[in-house]
C-alpha cells in the first residue's frame, strides 16, 4: 500500500473512531449519564483546540527559523489561565447567568442587546477565522505531500485534498453540532471527540520529540550541541515582536470564537476552571516540551531546502520510522480537524443568531423558526468551510505561523470591547461599535489584505507605494512608521485606533437605560443574588408567549417551561401569569437558542417594547448616584492625600532647614561663648603668672576681663530671655504708653552708635500723641534692636534710618526702614528663625537672637513684628495693639 493510500485509510479509520466516540457520548448524555462527560479533565482537554495545526507543525517551524520566538504562543494563554479567577471565571459566570451562546452574543447583550454589535462581532470573527481554517486545510495537504515525497509517489492535488477534507469536516460538524436548536445546550459528542483528539496530538508530539532526542541523538546534551544557536537565541526575547505575540495570543485564547465556545458555552460547572487553571498550562507545557529538540533534529538531518513546518513528519520519515510518522500525521490531523469543527459550530451560531434570524424576523411573522435556525446553521457551516477553502486557494504561500498570526491579530480587535463589557460601567454601545469598526478596518488594511500579496482588493502597487502613490498610507508603513515587523506594525495601529475610538466615544455618549441595566449585571455579576428584577414593564397574553416559545424551543420544551413557571407562581394548572419577571426569564431562555438580541426582538414583537419601569429607573438612578458619590469621594480623598503629601514635604523641608540652622546656631553660640571665656581665662592667667604688676596694666587687664564678662552675660541673657518668652513665663508691665516717648528712648540709647556710624535719622510727623497700652521697656528693647540692626546692615553711600508711625482703628504701626541692600523675599521669614543668620554673620557681633527675641516680645504683648517689602532697604514693622495687651496681661 502506497503512503498516500495508507494515509487515506488511516484518516478514514480515525474518523470512524471519532464518530463512535461522539455517538457514545451523545447517547450517554441523552440517558442522563453525565458524570464522566462533565469531568473537569474532559473540559480541560477540550480547551486543547487552542493547539491547532499551527502549534503542532508551525511551532517547530517557528523555532527553526527564530529560536525562542515560538514561546509567546504558549505563554499568552498560560498567563490567562493561571489567573483564571479574574477573566475566565467572570466570563463563565456571565455566560451561565445570561444564557450566552457566543462571544458575539456576549458583546451584544452587554451593550443593550444591540443587533448592530452582534453583526459587527460576527463579521469580524468570520473574517478573522477564515485564515485559520485555511491554515488547517494547508497543514493537511502539506502532510499528504510529505508522505508522498518520501515514497516517491505523486502527491494528491492540494486543492482536491483540501476540498475533501473540508467536505468531510462539514458533514461531521453538521451531524454532531446542529442536533439541537438550543445553541446553549452542551455538545457532549463533539467535546468528547475533541478530548480524544487532544490526547492523540499530545502523544504524537511527545513521541516525535522523544525519538528526536533519544532515537537520533544520544540525549538532550547531544541535541543542544547539534544546534546550540536555537537554545541560546535570547536576543529574540522581549523584542517588540515577542511582546506582541504574547499579547495577541492572550487575547486569542479568550476572543477566538472556538475558544469562547469551549471555555464558556460548553462549560457545565464553574468549578471546572479550578482544574483547568493548572491542567491547561501543564498541557501547553507538554506540547512545547520538544519543540526545540525537533527543530534541532530537523535542521541537522534535513536538507537546506526542507520545509521547517513539516519537521514533525519528515524527521521520523527520513529515519525510516513510518509508525511514528503516521502517529504524527494523525496528531496533526487531530489538531486541524478539532479546530475547524468547533470554529464552524461557534461561527454558524453567530451567523444564524445575529444575521439570518434578524433578517428573517424583518420579512416573516410566522413559520417554524426552529427549522430556520437549524437550516441556517447547517448552511453557515458549509459556507464557513467554503470561505476557508477559498482563502486556501488564493492566499500567498506563507508559513503556517504567519497565517495563524493574521487570525490572532484580527480577533484581538474584540478584546477592548470585551474587557470594557466586564469591568467598565461607562462603556457604551457606540463606543464598542466605533472601536471594533476602527480596529477591524486598520487590521484589514495593514495585515489581512496585504497577505494576499496583491491578489485581492489591494494591488501590489498599492501595497508597495500606498494608494495614489501616497507613501504615508502604505499598508506596511502607515504614517511613515517603517522598519517594524508587519505584525507589530499592524497590531500597534489597529489597537491604538480601536482603544481610542472605544474610550473616546464611550466618554462622549450616554448609555441607554437597558445598557446601564446590563452593565450592572455584567460588571457586578459576582454580587448579583438570584435573578435581577425586571427593568422593562411589558405585558402580553400567556398564550401568545407560549406560541412564541413553541416556535423556537419546540412544543414539548415550551410546555414544560411554562408548567414549571406556573408551579413557581403557586398554580396547580394552566399557564403562568405573564409578569415582568416571567417575561424576562422567558427572554433569557430564548436567548440560549437565538441569542440575546434576537430574543429581545422576538419577545418585543409579542409583549411590546414596554417602558422603563419606575423601579428600574430608580435602580439606575441609585446606581448612578452611587457611582457619582464614589467618584467624588475618591477625588476628595485624592485631593486630601495630595495636600497631606505637600504638607509633609513642606514640614520635612522645614525640619531639614531647622536642623541645619540648629547646627549653625550651636556652632555660633559655642564660638560666641568661647571667645569671651578665652579672653577672661587668658588675662586671668597672665595676671596670676606675673610676679609684679603695675597698676595701669592691672587696670587694663581687669577692664578687658570685665568687658568680656559683660559680653558673656549679655549672650546668656539673650538665650535665657528667648527661652522664657517662648515658654510664656515672662511678666509684663502693661500701662498707657505714648509711642513717641518710646521712640525717643530708643534713639537716645543708640545715639552713640548712630553718631559713630554717621547715620542720619528721619522721623515722620504722624502720631505724635498716639497712646497704646503696652510694656514701655520691652517695646523700647525691640525698637533699639531694630535701630542697631539698621545701622549694622543698612550700609550705603548716605546711610539713613526712617521711622514712621501710622494708626489703624485697632493698632499702631511703627516702621523702621534703612537704605541698605534689603532682604530677599524668600528670606523675610527666615530672619526670625532663632537659629538663622543671613550672610555676613560677623557684622552682628552676637548669635543672631535679636530679631527672634523681638518677635516673641511683640507676640507676647498681643502684637507682632514682620518684615515688609524692601523700600528700597529693609523695612520692619512693629504692630502695637491698642487694647490687646490687657487681655494678654490678664492671662
Amino acid at each position: 500500500m502506497s503512503g498516500t493510500n495508507l494515509l487515506v485509510a488511516a484518516c478514514l479509520g480515525y474518523v470512524c473512531v471519532l464518530f463512535a466516540v461522539a455517538f457514545w457520548a451523545e447517547r450517554r448524555a441523552s440517558q442522563g449519564k453525565l458524570a464522566w462527560l462533565r469531568s473537569p479533565y474532559v473540559y480541560t482537554l477540550s480547551l486543547s483546540i487552542y493547539c491547532t495545526a499551527w502549534t503542532f507543525y508551525g511551532a517547530v517551524g517557528t523555532a527553526a527559523r527564530g529560536g525562542l520566538e515560538y514561546l509567546p504562543i504558549y505563554l499568552g494563554p498560560t498567563l490567562v489561565f493561571l489567573g483564571w479567577q479574574f477573566l475566565p471565571r467572570k466570563l463563565v459566570r456571565i455566560g451561565q447567568s445570561q444564557r450566552i451562546t457566543s462571544i458575539a452574543d456576549l458583546i451584544s447583550s452587554r451593550y443593550g442587546k444591540s443587533p448592530a454589535l452582534g453583526v459587527a462581532v460576527t463579521l469580524l470573527a468570520v473574517v478573522g477565522s477564515t485564515p485559520y481554517i485555511a491554515l488547517q486545510l494547508k497543514s493537511v495537504t502539506l502532510s499528504f505531500a510529505a508522505f508522498a515525497a518520501q515514497d516517491g509517489t505523486p502527491p494528491p492535488r492540494p486543492e482536491l485534498a483540501a476540498f475533501w477534507v473540508a467536505a468531510g469536516l462539514a458533514a461531521f460538524t453538521v451531524l454532531f453540532g446542529t442536533r439541537s436548536v438550543d445553541a446553549n445546550e452542551r455538545h457532549h459528542g463533539v467535546v468528547s471527540a475533541i478530548a480524544v483528539e487532544a490526547v492523540v496530538k499530545l502523544c504524537a508530539l511527545l513521541a516525535v520529540g522523544a525519538f528526536s532526542v533519544w532515537g537520533l541523538f544520544s540525549g538532550p546534551a547531544a541535541v543542544f550541541a547539534a544546534r546550540p544557536e536555537l537554545f541560546v537565541a535570547a536576543e529574540s526575547v522581549f523584542t517588540p515582536r515577542w511582546v506582541t505575540l504574547v499579547f495577541v495570543s492572550a487575547c486569542a485564547v479568550v476572543c477566538l470564537p472556538r475558544m469562547f465556545q469551549v471555555m464558556v458555552v460548553e462549560n457545565s460547572d464553574e468549578r471546572q476552571l479550578a482544574t483547568a487553571g493548572w491542567a491547561f498550562p501543564l498541557y501547553l507545557a507538554l506540547m512545547s516540551l520538544f519543540v526545540l529538540p525537533i527543530a534541532a533534529a530537523g535542521l541537522a538531518t534535513q536538507g537546506e531546502g526542507a520545509n521547517p513546518d513539516l519537521f514533525v513528519l519528515t524527521v521520523p520519515l527520513s529515519a525510516g520510522r513510518g509508525d511514528i510518522a503516521l502517529l504524527a500525521f494523525l496528531g496533526g490531523f487531530s489538531a486541524a480537524t478539532s479546530m475547524v469543527i468547533v470554529a464552524a459550530i461557534a461561527l454558524s451560531t453567530m451567523i444564524s443568531n445575529h444575521v439570518i434570524v434578524p433578517l428573517w424576523l424583518r420579512r416573516a411573522r410566522g413559520g417554524d423558526l426552529r427549522r430556520v435556525l437549524l437550516m441556517s446553521r447547517r448552511l453557515s457551516i458549509a459556507g464557513i468551510l467554503a470561505l476557508g477553502y477559498a482563502y486556501f486557494l488564493v492566499s500567498a504561500p506563507e508559513a503556517l505561523a504567519s497565517i495563524g498570526l493574521i487570525s490572532f491579530a484580527g480577533v484581538a480587535q474584540i478584546a477592548p470591547a470585551l474587557i470594557g463589557a466586564l469591568y467598565w460601567r461607562g462603556a457604551t454601545r457606540r463606543g464598542a461599535l466605533a472601536g471594533i469598526g476602527a480596529g477591524f478596518a486598520v487590521w484589514a488594511y495593514t495585515l489581512f489584505l496585504p497577505s494576499f500579496e496583491g491578489g485581492f482588493l489591494l494591488s501590489a502597487e498599492v501595497i508597495a507605494h500606498g494608494p495614489f502613490g501616497v507613501g504615508m498610507l502604505r499598508p506596511r508603513a502607515l504614517f511613515g512608521v517603517e522598519g517594524y515587523d508587519p505584525l507589530v506594525h499592524a497590531v500597534f495601529w489597529s489597537m491604538a485606533a480601536n482603544v481610542a475610538a472605544f474610550v473616546g466615544l464611550s466618554l462622549a455618549s450616554a448609555p441607554r437605560p437597558l445598557e446601564q441595566f446590563q452593565a450592572a449585571q455584567f460588571v457586578d455579576v459576582f454580587r448579583q443574588s438570584g435573578a435581577a428584577p425586571a427593568l422593562i414593564e411589558r405585558s402580553a397574553a400567556a398564550e401568545d408567549l407560549l406560541t412564541l416559545a413553541a416556535r423556537i424551543l419546540g412544543p414539548d420544551h415550551a410546555q414544560a417551561l411554562f408548567a414549571e413557571a406556573a408551579r413557581a407562581q403557586g398554580k396547580t394548572a394552566g399557564l403562568p401569569d405573564p409578569t415582568d419577571r416571567f417575561i424576562e426569564s422567558l427572554e433569557r431562555e430564548l436567548a440560549g437558542a437565538v441569542g440575546a438580541a434576537s430574543a429581545h426582538e422576538l419577545v418585543g414583537q409579542v409583549a411590546g417594547r414596554g417602558a422603563v419601569s419606575v423601579d428600574g429607573l430608580m435602580r439606575i438612578a441609585d446606581e448612578t448616584l452611587q457611582l457619582i458619590e464614589a467618584k467624588r469621594r475618591l477625588e476628595r480623598q485624592s485631593r486630601e492625600l495630595e495636600e497631606a503629601a505637600a504638607q509633609l514635604r513642606h514640614a520635612n523641608e522645614q525640619l531639614k532647614r531647622v536642623d541645619a540652622l540648629k547646627d549653625a546656631f550651636l556652632s555660633q553660640v559655642s564660638h560666641e561663648l568661647r571667645t569671651p571665656m578665652t579672653s577672661i581665662r587668658s588675662f586671668a592667667e597672665i595676671l596670676g603668672d606675673m610676679e609684679e604688676v603695675d597698676s595701669d596694666t592691672a587696670k587694663r587687664f581687669l577692664g578687658i576681663i570685665r568687658e568680656e564678662s559683660q559680653r558673656l552675660t549679655r549672650l546668656l541673657d539673650e538665650i535665657l530671655d528667648l527661652s522664657f518668652l517662648e515658654s510664656g513665663r515672662v511678666s509684663f508691665n502693661i500701662a498707657p504708653v505714648r509711642v513717641s516717648e518710646v521712640i525717643d528712648r530708643a534713639l537716645g540709647s543708640t545715639e552713640g552708635l548712630l553718631t559713630a556710624a554717621g547715620v542720619a535719622v528721619t522721623r515722620g510727623p504722624e502720631g505724635a500723641g498716639l497712646v497704646v497700652e503696652t510694656d514701655f521697656d520691652r517695646v523700647a528693647q525691640v525698637l533699639i534692636n531694630l535701630i542697631s540692626n539698621a545701622v549694622k546692615y543698612g550700609r550705603s553711600a548716605a546711610p539713613e534710618i526712617t521711622i514712621t508711625l501710622t494708626e489703624t482703628p485697632e493698632a499702631a504701626h511703627l516702621d523702621v526702614a534703612d537704605r541698605g541692600p534689603g532682604i530677599a523675599p524668600d528670606k523675610r521669614e527666615e530672619v526670625f528663625q532663632k537659629f538663622a543668620r543671613l550672610g555676613e554673620a560677623n557684622l552682628a557681633g552676637s548669635a543672631g537672637l535679636g530679631l527672634p527675641i523681638a518677635r516673641e516680645i511683640m507676640r507676647n504683648l498681643g502684637g507682632d513684628l514682620v518684615a515688609m517689602p524692601n523700600a528700597p532697604g529693609a523695612v520692619f514693622r512693629v504692630i502695637l495693639p491698642k487694647r490687646a495687651a490687657r487681655a494678654k496681661a490678664a492671662e
